[in-house]
């Protein structure tokens, strides 16, 4: 799915820590440090996440999620310096996906961040599949977003996607996708999957459809 994750922090220390933490991981972040700024980015752009600290200059982070659960309902996981039961209670029942308490740890933090959006994004709406082919403008869509394939990208994936859970070799791939090309199978074959994976891991960074074989081949699986 599409989207940055929001942090909305006025300790910019921290916001660094939690910016670099997500981005190692392969998350696009970004970071505010006012509730309104925050509500104005959530209004206008596309956000996947929100990481939301609940003592912010202007307001306090229920607020914000109070505001923010008018028109959006984008997973909300609040950080406080407070860890009194109380504020957890009240944070949850207005809203919020989960609770830590600073200090925190930034690998605990990215865990709870990964695992919130499995759950949440894993319920998407069934009626959209994850792999769309479109054969008339050679395009295939993953998870609802257009994919940026060259034309042998396009027909390695759609080949793959027509036969899920087959196990096609190198051979077989370089068959069907490069006829008569006179090229390496495995390096060829490698070279495209891997900047596919990339382009898929784009959209979706916690997601790997295509499967490697060791000294078979790949496979994608049924979602």
């Amino acid at each position: 799915m599409s989207g940055v994750i929001l942090i909305v922090e006025d300790e910019s220390a921290i916001a660094d820590t939690i910016t670099y933490a997500l981005r190692t991981e392969g998350y696009e972040a970004r970071h505010c440090t006012l509730g309104e700024e925050a509500l104005r980015v959530l209004r206008e752009e596309s956000v996947r996440f929100v990481i939301l600290d609940v003592g912010l200059p202007d307001l306090s982070g229920f607020e914000v999620l109070r505001r923010l659960r008018t028109f959006s309902d984008v997973p909300v996981l609040f950080l406080t310096a407070r860890s009194d039961e109380v504020d957890r209670v009240v944070g949850l029942e207005i809203g919020a996906d989960d609770y830590v308490a600073k200090p925190f740890s930034p690998r605990e933090l990215v865990a709870r961040v990964r695992s919130i959006l499995r759950r949440v994004e894993g319920r998407g709406d069934a009626s959209t599949p994850v792999f769309e082919v479109e054969e008339a403008s050679h395009r295939v869509r993953f998870k609802g977003q257009p994919l940026d394939l060259t034309r042998y990208e396009f027909l390695l994936l759609k080949t793959l996607l027509a036969h899920q859970d087959r196990v096609f070799t190198r051979a077989e791939l370089m068959e069907r996708v490069w006829a008569g090309a006179e090229e390496s199978a495995d390096r060829t074959v490698d070279t495209h999957v891997k900047t596919v994976r990339a382009k898929l891991r784009a959209v979706d960074p916690d997601s790997d459809p295509i499967q490697t074989h060791r000294g078979l081949g790949y496979s994608i699986g049924r979602s």
